[in-house]
């Protein structure tokens, strides 16, 4: 009576596993889409989970969350509605197209999609530029970014300020 349990316990264990690979969705889902759709492989740099730590600590966590996926010799040809749609679908609901923009050949293709992560931002990135095709996607603290940049604004001075009082 007590083996009766095992069994449901080990179906799951099975079936759960195999439905999160099957119905992947976000970056390894988009990238594992373009795979499959274009014949190609992704190159994954190594240690990103380093890296990305390492990029939230040097920011002071502006930036996190880091992957990226890079697609070499890619030859397809790619159909800008097609590939938009495949991301569409496989970031799933709350990302937002900001940006999709196809040069006249098609071989020059950019998607940026955003998706609010409370006072986070995720950003995600797919741009084919001729032969190669970059996926990334990022989780940036807009604010903490923008106080960032500030530090390295040039100040415009008016005329009278740049001249020397010395004379």
């Amino acid at each position: 009576m007590r083996r009766l349990w095992i069994t449901p316990v080990v179906m799951a264990a099975l079936i759960v596993p195999a439905a999160v690979l099957a119905g992947g969705g976000g970056f390894d889902g988009v990238v594992q889409s373009i795979e499959t759709r274009y014949h190609v492989r992704a190159s994954r740099i190594p240690f990103m989970g380093l890296i990305s730590f390492i990029s939230r600590k040097a920011t002071n966590d502006g930036v996190a969350g880091l992957h990226i996926a890079e697609f070499e010799d890619f030859h397809a040809q790619v159909d800008g509605e097609e590939l938009n749609r495949m991301v569409e679908q496989k970031l799933g609901s709350g990302w937002e197209r900001i940006i999709r923009e196809t040069s006249r050949t098609g071989d020059q293709q950019t998607l940026i999609f955003m998706h609010p992560e409370g006072e986070r931002m995720g950003l995600f990135v797919v741009d084919l530029d001729g032969h190669e095709m970059n996926v990334v996607q990022v989780s940036v603290d807009p604010n903490h970014l923008n106080q960032s940049i500030g530090k390295y604004e040039h100040h415009s001075h008016s005329g009278d300020e740049d001249k020397d009082d010395s004379e």
